[in-house]
């Protein structure tokens, strides 16, 4: 199975709980820390310090998830009991947080945010590591992460039409009841996509692992310069992501002027995130993986200052800003994961240790670091420049610095991410080299498993 072609039916069994990842991970960037700041009325350095908290904290249990999930298996295999497990966790305080009784506490939105945060590290961590482990070619890992990542921006629109027609049906609390259906959406469908996803997709069988000693794993971890490369490319795209998603409501209501379709326009942004992940990978397939990263990285320098020409008020001009905008908004996610499964290659040929879990814990890892550095700096930037989230309360001089954060975050983090991979040093030949010293220990591996213990 290391080397098939997944069928389109199980990629898309697979992929499916990326959905309600995408209806948890969006939602928290875009729409509570505006709902608690605002409505619930938290303020917005609070609640920038708690999220910028939360995120900090996956410094711990990230790692931690994915030693887990790499040592502890059961007779379903390495992954997927892991992924049953976070569906219980995740329904419970999704509920509590997306549809709170007024009024709450900065303990609460901690409180519960944190758990969730705990249940979202199982299930994404578990999910990307066994996609890194359904096939072990360069470029048909990448179509894995492609289908993966093309669930997830589905999974975006779908939960983000809710919230749209809810902005239509003008509501007396339009917030808590945009947030609220998100709410709902992920306790409905996040049990379905579980439930299809294992019982339709087998893992691959693996190799015993060999005993390593703490010291020899950690040096291992920090020799690997591609890791290092990579993490560090993600944190920044990471942040500029975050940035993005936490000002876009100010700035499309604020700026733009068109607040009461913003959540339609979002749709076109993630849309053209969609349709485009197949030119992406094919791109990918001639010029390999970093030097894809490279060109988008490129492309979100030069266009993101387009948004300064947008007219006030003028959503058609708006909406192709933001499909091209979302040309590349599944490269990074789509292919970063994928060169994950690359990077860790060389550890498992370095250690003898499959720890696919805990490489994609570092992965998620450096995503969140960098949307939690800032949501945090983002918050006390617009405090500084003295943005206040109420119609008319802002100078124009104000709104101008919004826009400023919001175009300059993007073309600095993209500028930086392809200077970080120009170099990358794991192509296709690379890869297939790797292939092959892992085919061959295995087969070894195996061998001497198989073997009875009064042979030599």
């Amino acid at each position: 199975m290391s080397d098939k072609r997944l069928s389109p039916w199980r990629l898309a069994a697979f992929s499916g709980p990326a959905i309600p990842i995408a209806a948890l991970g969006l939602p928290i960037g875009v729409y509570l820390p505006q709902f608690y700041a605002g409505p619930m009325g938290l303020g917005l350095a609070a609640v920038g310090t708690i999220f910028m908290l939360l995120r900090f904290w996956d410094v711990i249990t990230d790692p931690l998830m994915g030693i887990i999930s790499d040592r502890y298996t059961s007779r379903w295999g390495r992954r997927r009991h892991w992924i049953v497990l976070s569906v219980p966790l995740l329904v419970i305080c999704a509920y509590m947080a997306f549809v709170p009784t007024a009024p709450v506490t900065s303990l609460y939105l901690f409180g519960w945010m944190f758990f969730l945060y705990i249940g979202w590290t199982m299930l994404t961590i578990s999910h990307m590591a066994w996609a890194a482990e359904l096939s072990d070619d360069y470029n048909e890992r990448s179509r894995i992460q492609g289908y993966r990542e093309a669930f997830q921006l589905i999974g975006v629109p779908l939960v983000l039409l809710i919230p749209a027609i809810i902005e239509q049906m003008e509501p007396e609390n339009m917030e808590a009841a945009r947030v609220a259906s998100i709410g709902w959406f992920i306790v409905a469908t996040l049990p379905i996509a579980v439930a299809i996803n294992v019982f339709f997709v087998p893992e691959r069988k693996s190799a015993p692992q060999p005993p390593i000693d703490l010291i020899a794993a950690t040096r291992a971890i920090l020799r690997n310069l591609p890791l290092r490369r990579l993490l560090a490319a993600d944190f920044l795209s990471g942040f500029a992501g975050a940035a993005l998603a936490s000002m876009y409501i100010y700035e499309a209501t604020y700026v733009w002027g068109i607040g009461s379709v913003a959540s339609f326009l979002l749709l076109l942004y993630f849309f053209g995130g969609i349709i485009f992940i197949p030119v992406v990978l094919k791109l990918s397939y001639r010029l390999g993986k970093h030097r894809t990263v490279v060109a988008a990285g490129l492309f979100n320098v030069v266009f993101p200052p387009v948004i300064f020409l947008i007219p006030e008020g003028n959503y058609i001009v708006a909406s192709f800003v933001l499909l091209f905008l979302g040309v590349n908004i599944g490269t990074t996610t789509t292919l970063y994961r994928s060169m994950m499964a690359d990077v860790a290659d060389i550890d498992a040929l370095e250690t003898g240790q499959r720890r696919t879990g805990l490489f994609y814990a570092l992965l998620t890892l450096t995503q969140k670091l960098g949307g939690a550095v800032a949501v945090g700096v983002v918050f006390w930037t617009l405090a500084l420049i003295g943005f206040v989230p109420e119609p008319g309360a802002n100078t124009e001089a104000t709104l101008t610095g919004l826009s400023i954060v919001f175009v300059a975050t993007p073309v600095i983090c993209n500028a930086l991410v392809a200077a970080i991979m120009w170099k990358f040093p794991i192509g296709i030949k690379e890869q297939e080299e790797l292939r092959r010293q892992l085919a061959e220990r295995f087969v070894e591996e195996i061998e001497q498993t198989e073997r009875p213990p009064n042979l030599p």
